[in-house]
């Protein structure tokens, strides 16, 4: 039994350092708690629907729901921004890079070239894959100077392919010219004006080498699952799993409601403050049942979404 588990951990290795890409079966496994649509690769598809709403959660809302569910290292901060008053939502597809070895690179190269078909270059190749509302995901190793894979060019390509930004653990190039792409609101760690040495050939030698793509990935103290819904705003990134996306959703759209009730009420002099800042009582929560009913249409959740909060209460 031990022979085996090894003879196919080595496999398994093996595939996904030649490869890169995890396997459909592999990432399959790792995901099943999804239940939804998927892409042909098997990565996780939230409905866009979800990603609409998720524009309007904050930080701390998703927090407090992955937290309860003992998901502690989904928040990652301190982060650089491009855009920085926008807000990023959209589907995780990661890559992984780490410090160049000319011998794993030249295996990697032959095989992406000769075997998958990919243009030479190992940067370009997850950007390929990208698809509308798709966010570029990169663990880059905090690389700095002769680091950068992310240009203006390869900046534009991206948002062209998702209407996003990235999420890029390491140094970007060409600040200027991707400030210029609208909408392309982005989180990275710093910058350098080099750009990445990506073969044994070059002057100055092997850099970087791309060694996963869409696999589990480390970002900061974070990790990032692809498939994972990225809420990017106020300089810190949250990795939310898919099969709990619709429900930070809803928490949050309650919480936004429950806020604006009690500011109201309290305003009101209805209640005081000691009544709202702790467990409602049962006549509050009937006043907060009716208060949904008749503002349905004035507040900032939908009212079908306000309808299936209704149907989940009992008072």
């Amino acid at each position: 039994m031990k022979k085996f588990l090894l003879v196919t951990t080595l496999i398994l290795f093996g595939s996904s350092l030649y490869a890169q890409q995890i396997s459909k079966e592999y990432l399959l496994h790792l995901t099943r708690e999804w239940k939804g649509e998927r892409f042909a690769d098997g990565r996780p598809k939230v409905p866009d629907a979800i990603l609409n709403r998720m524009k309007k959660v904050t930080h701390e809302e998703a927090w407090a729901v992955l937290r309860n569910k003992n998901y502690r290292h989904q928040y990652e901060g301190n982060w650089q921004t491009i855009n920085p008053d926008s807000v990023m939502v959209g589907r995780a597809v990661t890559a992984i890079f780490m410090p160049g070895r000319p011998d794993i690179q030249t295996a990697i190269d032959d095989k992406g070239t000769k075997q998958d078909g990919r243009l030479k270059a190992q940067n370009t190749w997850v950007i390929e894959t990208l698809v509308k509302r798709d966010v570029y995901v990169v663990d880059q190793f905090n690389a700095y100077e002769d680091g950068p894979t992310i240009g203006d060019n390869l900046g534009n390509a991206i948002f062209n392919r998702t209407g996003n930004g990235i999420v890029y653990e390491g140094a970007i190039r060409d600040l200027s010219g991707l400030r210029e792409i609208g909408g392309f609101t982005s989180f990275f760690r710093s910058y350098h004006p080099s750009h990445h040495l990506n073969s044994p050939n070059q002057p100055g030698g092997l850099n970087t080498t791309l060694v996963g793509i869409n696999q589990p990935t480390k970002i900061g103290n974070a990790i990032c699952m692809p498939g994972d819904v990225v809420l990017g705003r106020e300089g810190g990134v949250i990795f939310i799993p898919p099969h709990l996306a619709e429900e930070v959703v809803k928490s949050s759209e309650v919480v936004r409601l429950r806020d604006q009730f009690s500011h109201q009420r309290l305003k009101e002099g209805k209640y005081t403050t000691g009544q709202i800042d702790t467990r409602w009582s049962a006549d509050i929560e009937k006043d907060f049942s009716q208060w949904l009913k008749d503002h349905i249409n004035e507040l900032p959740v939908a009212p079908e979404q306000i309808q299936e909060i209704l149907k989940e209460r009992t008072w």
